[in-house]
């Protein structure tokens, strides 16, 4: 079969069928996965020819894949069951508390600034990890916490995990099988004056610019989707009204993460980014510079929809203090993740060590040439579980409070595993259906739907182009893989439309690739598992949909104009979609009357009034 059309429909199957039964039908990720998967199956065995041995062997290695994101989600739960049987949750709680008890200004200091340094540190989804369960120790609920850890992946996320994204990603993605860049790009790498690895960094300053003006109103998408959805009415506007925090919150981590990527490279603008503006922005807050005049909260618990909670309840764990933890106590098991983030990634003789002889290689599996690594020791799931072992000292827990901990993290783990058990095999049969794996001699899944969509667009790819990155993202869970797919066949196609900085379509791709995440299955089931929130997946889908979008559009738009110029043209056209739409939304929530949200309970007769002796 050679209909490009048609190939690329049939290779969009599994996925089509597992967004309808996620968002559509809101089946459970658990039970829309195994579908997708045996969708997948029938598509790689009647269509691409792969041979039943391959495909097993591509199973295998998405199930070893899986159980190395399940090491990393029972190490974050493991820490929220620490810290809440500990009792310093308490303490945390009430530090932010002190700064703002404002659940707009809690979100965009924690989710946005906090999560950006963990995304640069860390990446690979550790920031939701992270970020949703200490939003849900803090009293927001399971879904409000995971929506807000999977929406901040987007800006940060080309940076994570130290650049991987950029260095890794594309530096590989543009070179052949000798790992130098393949001709073409190393013929506009040499047009540059520049080696491979400057033509990363040069493509990475790109990313890092479209990435800082699109990115700019995430904090405010946020909080205003947040309110919008959980508040005690479908108040939007309400995030609208601390638009100046949100604003100067996004430009306090931004500005610094464009200078280091102009200035040092690609390995630290999240990490500094996120850390200088986490420092600005906790700073000025004490001192009550722009903190909204009232206060916002969710409704009471009691009140709360069942659709919006886990079966994760650190309020009903914590333990009573019989003396009030030091803030630093608390704080401890955050501050030892980051450290140890900091230095297995950044000290060479660790990282070798640890990406090296402590790897667990699992190669030629079946005899396919198929293999995965398990760098155990190097994932975050360890460093959260040495972590807990120094929290164990730190907050003088006893053997009963511990071994609790480990009981309730490890239940909680088994609602995750079904799900991702599926999902992880479906991604690597999807991925590995190349030339090299199929008898039928066709391209790979994810490039024959970008082949089939480069000849849609024609002239105006760029504004596709992020939206193959985000697709890229959708089905592997990783910015770095999506950009490894689609890096070169990306560059090709900017050639091929006559575009002068093809480079700069790489840049839209990375850029795509990090706002994927925010929507890719199995970043949204990892993270709904650290709160106990399973089954829910497909709601998620749906409020991180609209974001992803948007993320997807401007950057096309912005990207349109960076490599054509400012006209009457498509770039324009969409860049003025976005904006008019962004600001009709903005008036249309600042006009409209609040409206009692369907999901909160009425408030019981005579609620909020002062109590007798009050």
């Amino acid at each position: 079969m050679d209909n490009l059309a048609v190939l690329a429909l049939l290779a969009f199957v599994p996925i089509l069928v597992v967004g309808v039964l996620l968002v559509g039908f809101r089946w459970p990720a658990r039970t829309a996965m195994p579908v997708g998967l045996v969708a997948v199956v029938i598509v790689a065995l009647a269509v691409w020819q792969i041979a039943p041995v391959t495909i097993a062997a591509s199973a295998v290695q998405g199930l070893l894949v899986a159980i190395g994101l399940l090491w990393i989600i029972f190490g974050a739960l493991l820490m929220l069951e620490t810290i809440t049987k500990s009792g310093a949750l308490q303490t945390i709680r009430a530090g932010f508390t002190t700064i703002s008890a404002d659940r707009r200004v809690q979100v965009i200091i924690i989710a946005w600034l906090f999560g950006s340094f963990i995304e640069g540190s860390a990446g690979f989804g550790t920031p939701a990890a992270v970020v949703a369960p200490l939003l849900l120790a803090l009293g927001f609920p399971a879904m409000a916490a995971v929506m807000a850890g999977l929406i901040i992946q987007s800006t940060p996320v080309s940076f994570g995990a130290v650049g991987t994204p950029m260095i890794t990603g594309i530096g590989t993605g543009l070179a052949g099988s000798d790992g130098a860049l393949v001709p073409q790009v190393q013929e506009r790498a040499d047009a540059l004056g520049l080696d491979a690895g400057g033509f990363v960094a040069h493509t990475a300053t790109q990313v890092a610019t479209v990435h800082a003006i699109v990115g700019v109103l995430v904090p405010l998408i946020l909080v205003t989707l947040m309110t919008g959805y959980f508040g005690e009415k479908r108040s939007f506007r309400a995030g609208l009204a601390v638009a100046p925090f949100a604003l100067y919150a996004a430009v306090a981590m931004i500005v610094p993460y464009l200078l280091v990527a102009y200035l040092l490279g690609p390995e630290f603008p999240s990490m500094l980014g996120g850390f200088l503006g986490l420092a600005l922005v906790m700073f000025t807050s004490s001192k009550g510079f722009l903190m909204p005049k009232e206060v916002w909260d969710f409704p009471e618990r009691s009140r709360w929809s069942d659709r919006w909670m886990g079966t994760v309840d650190p309020t009903k764990e914590s333990v009573p203090l019989t003396r009030r933890m030091s803030l630093v106590r608390a704080w401890t098991p955050y501050v030892v993740v980051a450290v140890l983030l900091l230095l297995t990634r950044n000290v060479p003789a660790i990282k070798d060590f640890l990406t090296g002889p402590a790897v667990l290689q699992v190669n030629d599996i079946f005899g396919t040439g198929i293999s995965q690594n398990m760098d155990l020791l190097y994932s975050p799931g360890a460093i959260f579980l040495l972590a807990c072992l120094v929290t164990y000292v730190v907050h003088r827990m006893n053997g009963r409070q511990i071994a609790a901990s480990w009981k309730v993290a490890g239940g909680q783990l088994w609602g995750a595993a079904f799900a991702l058990l599926c999902a992880l095999p479906l991604v690597r049969i999807f991925i590995n259906s190349g030339p090299e794996f199929n008898a039928a001699g066709l391209e790979s899944m994810p490039i024959t739907l970008a082949e089939a969509a480069a000849d849609v667009a024609g002239q105006s790819w760029p504004i596709v182009a992020p939206f193959i990155g985000a697709l890229g993202a959708f089905v592997a869970g990783s910015n770095t893989v999506s950009n490894m797919m689609f890096s070169l066949f990306q560059f090709s196609t900017g050639e091929s439309i006559g575009v002068a900085t093809p480079e700069t379509v790489v840049a839209l791709q990375a850029v795509g690739g990090a706002a994927g995440n925010m929507v890719a299955v199995h970043n949204v089931v990892a993270a709904s598992a650290t709160v106990g929130l399973l089954g829910r997946e497909g709601d998620l889908i749906r409020k991180t949909a609209l974001p992803a979008l948007y993320y997807c559009l401007a950057a096309g738009g912005v990207g349109y104009l960076w490599i054509y110029g400012f006209g009457l043209n498509a770039g324009l056209f969409v860049v003025l979609l976005v904006v008019a739409s962004l600001v009709t939304l903005g008036v249309w929530f600042s006009r409209k009357s609040d409206l009692p949200n369907p999901e909160v309970a009425p408030a019981p007769v005579g609620a909020g009034e002062p109590r007798a002796g009050a």
